[in-house]
């Protein structure tokens, strides 16, 4: 009964380990770097962990990392909104190594300011 413990509990450390290298905290994120841009969905993933958006930053197509799904309709901002082709304005954080990666603070859709943090 006690190795069965011991398992049990080896098996939920490592499960929440593998959990946490997949979160993406802000500390990977220069916020030293605050980039506003506008510019226009090319796709976007609307689904947990994160809401997903890659757009086109100086010519070059990055993802941008929005907000969980949960926070982003209590927000009031739905998947219709940022679809392919609408124009969003983003202020985001580039990723500290990931050259086309970004994590939006705030988005602007039709001119509405949603806080995504």
């Amino acid at each position: 009964m006690r190795h069965l413990k011991s398992l049990t509990l080896a098996s939920a450390v490592l499960l929440l380990a593998s959990f946490t290298f997949l979160h993406h905290g802000w500390a990977d994120y220069d916020q030293t770097k605050p980039t506003d841009f506008t510019t226009k969905i090319e796709e976007s993933i609307y689904e947990n962990p994160h809401v997903l958006a890659k757009v086109k930053y100086k010519k070059d197509l990055i993802t941008v990392f929005l907000a969980p799904t949960s926070r982003m309709t209590d927000r009031g901002l739905t998947a219709d909104m940022i679809q392919k082709g609408a124009s969003v304005r983003l202020v985001a954080y580039p990723h500290k190594t990931e050259k086309n990666e970004m994590r939006a603070e705030r988005i602007f859709v039709d001119g509405k300011k949603f806080e995504l943090r």
